[in-house]
This record gives structure tokens, C-alpha cells and sequence, in this order.
């Protein structure tokens, strides 16, 4: 099959990471894949993954000359592109709920990603909780297949990057910085109030060090990460929208535990205090507990990390995963949309958001000034007695109220 993976970056994510891992492994086992862009992808741009330079990128001004059997969007903006390529059928590949990204006072952005739910496309998606809310919320027929894992990469063998600590913990914090659900800063100042002996980020953001933290790794190749990963004894993951998110794993694999929230996704593999220590989220205080618990009790660190190890064993790799992918976009081999209807539907939805965020943002002009009118009226009235005048002066009626 001729199969197209619509991709909002290839940059270093764990989102991109699992769609580089499906998109090669389909691509071994037969299948014609690409990857479409809206920015052309340079050999540097994909370095950081092994199967990044041997995929086959193209951009929608290229669209024109390709034909596809299967289409997949894989971030919600890449819905409202899905009508423009040319296909026999369009696949949904769901990671995570995304209208969590975005605060609350966004409210008719949380609504427009929402409504891609509703485009009774064929979903496929990584983790429970996803398919649970889709079913339950929106009636979505979907397809779980979870996230693998390269255990040719994430294994026990890794040469580290330094030798752990005799005594003592050294902790790893993991994500971009800048983006609120990650919560990485707070994660590392939380990490500085507890008694951990080192603190090492790694980053997907360029920086090259960070106050208070011992040792920066930034966009660094997945082999490198699982040598970073195998240096350490435990991350501390405090997201607060995850899909199914992989660091704790992997470091599980690596010889390593993790500490983090009750975020969405957690209990696909994570058991508290059993493999890994798992705090209600936004309670600080009992996340630096748990960082001063595992060093001033080796026995229970070492337990976690043991049981970690189990959980590792017993996970499927990537190969596995990708083979199971395969059989859903076969299972979901009738597409329930035209490419006519998606692209009337997409447009629909788009501009409800333009209407609603026009709206508010009129809404909000006349607020301010209104705010400004009241200002004026107090501390200046006999400016604001003057501009009455000279409105009434030029528009012929009344100052507004």
C-alpha cells in the first residue's frame, strides 16, 4: 500500500518519535511510505532518529503528483488538511487528547480540536484512557495499538554516560521547556528542594545549560538519550496531559525507575509503589518526599528499579506494535468519509472558530473601552466632558454609554 503520514513537525518529540518508528517499520515490511510537510526536511532535521534519513518527505505543493491508498493525520491541525490529498481512504492516528494542550480561557480553540472528533474518520490510538474518552464522548469506533519500545536501544547493556552514584540519587528531568503541560521548570525546582545529590535535563529545547541542574542534554539522538537514561536512577515526569508517555518506560528499560503524576496515561504501565512512585498531581510538597524517600532508602529504590525492570521484560518492542498498526488501517479498510464531505465538514468547523474568536475579540475591544470611558469619566472629567462634545460635534448623536 501507498500510505502518506500528514505530520505537524519532525522535530525531536515523542509524538514524531512514534511516527517515524510505524512509518519505517511499514515501510520494511512492504509498504510505499511518505511523509507529508508543510516545510521542506533536510538530512539535519531528521538526524536524531535512526530511520529518520530513509523516510521519503514530501510537501502539499508536491500533493499534486501523488495518489495514496492511505492517508493519516496525526495532529489535530493536520485534519483540516486531510481533504487535500488524494486518497482511497483517511486513518485518524489519535496520540493524545489535544484540546488539553491549550488553557481553558481558550475556549473555542479547545472546541475547534475537539470537533475532529466528530469527522467519523477511522481512529487508531496509543493508549486506553484515549480510546476510552473517544468512545465515551464522541462514539468513535477506535483502534488501540500500543507504543513499542526499541529494545535494541533502551536495554540494560547501554554504556552510560557517567557511572551512577555509589551513594546518593541522581534524578533526570525529561521535555521541552516553555510548554506549560510539561511543567518542566516547576519539575526541576522541585527537584532542587529535595535532597537529590545530582539533577541532569534532558531537553528537546536548544539551550546548553540550566541553573541548578549538574548536566544538559539538548536534542539529543534517541541512542544518546538511552545513554542519559542509563546514567540515572530515576526521572521525574510531571506532565499534565500525557498520551502514553514513553520516558518512564524507557528508562525502565534502561536499569531506572520514574516518579510522576496521576497524569492520563499513567496506569497503562505504571503500578505506585510498585515499579515506580506515582504522586497526586500538583501536590509538590509529596513529590520532593518522594525524591528524599529513594535516597535516604536504597532497598526501596532498588525494589522499584527491579520491579521497573519486570514491567520492562514484559513489554512489546516496536516491531510488534507497528505489525498490530498494520492490521488496523487493514481492519479500518472502509473509509466512512468522501474527500467532498471532509473538506465541507473541515471548513465548517474552521470557520465556526473564526466567527467565535471574532466575536470575542470584539467583545473584548468594547470591554477595554468601556474600561477606558469609566477611566476617563473619574480621574479626567473634563477631558471626557469635552470629547462628549466634540463626538457630538462630528457624528451628530449622542456620546455612546
Amino acid at each position: 500500500m501507498k500510505i502518506v503520514f500528514l505530520v505537524g513537525s519532525v522535530n525531536i518529540s515523542g509524538g514524531t518519535y512514534v511516527i517515524f518508528e510505524h512509518a519505517s517499520n511499514l515501510q520494511n515490511m512492504g509498504h510505499d511510505i511518505f511523509i507529508l510537510t508543510e516545510e521542506k526536511v533536510f538530512d539535519k532535521d531528521v538526524s536524531w532518529h535512526t530511520s529518520g534519513r530513509v523516510l521519503t518527505y514530501i510537501n502539499y505543493e508536491d500533493l499534486n503528483k501523488y495518489s495514496f491508498d492511505i492517508a493519516i493525520a496525526t495532529w489535530w491541525k493536520t485534519v483540516f488538511r486531510l481533504d487535500e490529498v488524494d486518497t482511497n481512504k483517511y486513518i485518524y492516528f489519535v496520540q493524545s487528547i489535544e484540546s488539553k494542550f491549550y488553557i481553558e480561557e481558550e475556549k473555542a480553540l479547545r472546541h475547534l480540536v475537539e470537533s475532529t472528533y466528530t469527522l467519523d474518520l477511522s481512529i487508531i490510538t496509543e493508549a486506553t484512557w484515549i480510546k476510552e474518552y473517544l468512545e465515551t464522548n464522541y462514539l468513535c469506533n477506535v483502534s488501540l495499538v500500543l507504543n513499542g519500545i526499541r529494545k535494541d536501544i533502551y536495554n540494560t547493556d547501554v554504556v552510560a554516560k557517567a557511572k551512577k552514584l555509589e551513594k546518593g540519587l541522581r534524578v533526570l528531568v525529561e521535555g521541552p521547556l516553555g510548554v506549560s503541560f510539561k511543567n518542566v521548570e516547576k519539575t526541576i525546582t522541585l527537584c532542587k528542594e529535595s535532597l537529590a545529590n545530582e539533577i541532569w535535563l534532558m531537553t528537546s529545547s536548544p539551550i546548553k545549560n540550566y541553573k541548578g541542574v549538574d548536566r544538559v542534554y539538548s536534542q539529543v539522538a534517541i541512542i544518546e538519550a538511552a545513554e542519559v537514561y542509563a546514567s540515572c536512577d530515576v526521572v521525574v515526569k510531571l506532565s499534565y496531559v500525557e498520551g502514553m508517555f514513553g520516558p518512564p518506560l524507557e528508562i525502565f528499560h534502561c536499569g531506572g525507575t520514574a516518579i510522576v503524576y496521576d497524569v492520563t496515561g499513567y496506569d497503562e504501565y505504571i503500578i505506585d509503589n510498585v515499579n515506580a512512585l506515582v504522586i497526586q498531581t500538583d501536590d509538590e510538597q509529596a513529590v520532593i518526599q518522594a525524591i528524599n524517600s529513594l535516597v535516604e532508602n536504597s532497598d526501596k529504590l532498588l525494589q522499584l528499579k527491579k520491579n521497573a525492570s519486570c514491567t520492562a521484560n514484559k513489554w512489546l518492542g516496536w516491531k510488534e506494535s507497528s505489525i498490530a498498526f498494520e492490521k488496523a488501517i487493514i481492519h479500518n479498510s472502509k473509509s466512512l468519509l468522501s474527500r467532498e464531505r471532509l473538506k465541507i465538514l473541515t471548513q465548517f468547523h474552521e470557520m465556526s472558530y473564526i466567527i467565535s474568536e471574532t466575536s470575542l475579540r470584539k467583545k473584548n475591544i468594547l470591554e477595554k473601552i468601556l474600561e477606558f470611558k469609566i477611566h476617563l469619566k473619574n480621574r479626567y472629567p473634563n477631558l471626557y466632558q469635552w470629547i462628549k462634545k466634540l463626538y457630538y460635534k462630528f457624528f451628530r448623536k449622542p456620546f455612546p454609554q
